[in-house]
This record gives C-alpha cells, sequence and structure tokens, in this order.
C-alpha cells in the first residue's frame, strides 16, 4: 500500500496517468467552483473545506468517487438515480465523462449549507462586549 499522501498532488501522482487526469480535472472543477475553499487531505482522501468538510473526491479500484456527505447526495437523489451511489458517495466509471452540471449543484448546495451553519453558529455566540 502507498504511503499516506500529505498534500492533494501527492495523493494524485499514485495513480497512473490516465486517472491521474481525471483527477485532476475533477480537483479543477472543484477549485474553480469554491476558489475560497482550502484544499487538504481528511481521511486519507482530496477534501475541500469551507467552514467545515465541503466535499472529499478519489480514485478507487474502478472509479472516482465524489462525496458530498450524505445532505449532497438526499438533496439530488432523483438526478443522481443513473449513478451509482452509497450514504454521502457518488462514484462516476473511470471510462465516462463527469456529469459537471450536477457536480455543480451539489457543490453550490454543500456551500451554501456550510455558510448558514457558520451564520447560525455566529447568531447563537453571546456579545463579546
Amino acid at each position: 500500500m502507498a504511503a499516506a499522501a500529505k498534500n492533494i498532488d501527492e495523493y494524485i501522482e499514485q495513480f497512473p496517468p490516465e486517472i491521474q487526469k481525471g483527477l485532476k480535472e475533477l480537483r479543477g472543477f472543484i477549485r474553480a467552483e469554491v476558489p475560497e475553499a482550502a484544499e487538504k487531505i481528511s481521511y486519507g482522501m482530496p477534501a475541500f473545506y469551507l467552514n467545515g468538510n465541503l466535499v472529499y473526491f478519489g480514485a478507487f479500484k474502478d472509479h472516482y468517487g465524489f462525496f458530498p456527505l450524505p445532505a449532497g447526495i438526499d438533496t439530488f437523489g432523483k438526478e443522481l438515480a443513473q449513478y451509482r451511489t452509497g450514504k454521502g458517495t457518488l462514484r462516476f466509471a473511470f471510462d465516462k465523462p463527469f456529469p459537471w452540471e450536477i457536480i455543480r449543484k451539489i457543490i453550490q448546495f454543500r456551500k451554501e449549507e456550510n455558510l448558514k451553519k457558520t451564520k447560525k453558529n455566529r447568531r447563537q455566540k453571546p456579545d463579546a462586549s
């Protein structure tokens, strides 16, 4: 088994070139959708963080994984019916194009969800004055 990656570049470099290409495309797309999000490795996978974990992605034996957490899957259930899903997981075959429009919708949903969570936390904190 490969050593744990310290950053997303190291994670991507562990895969064959054809898989790296897809991972780079997915990373670039997420970055373009939420440029204010930080990148990190979490649970051994690339993740984007914005006021909490936003989405994860990775590559596996026969697919790419996209992890928008359960709410990201539950909210778009009908639109995701044609894809293999699990609790908080979308799977995309290596030989098929990414469904960019649904990925965009999910990322924007998760962004708004995380930003609302932060606003709610600010309202609950007592004034420091």
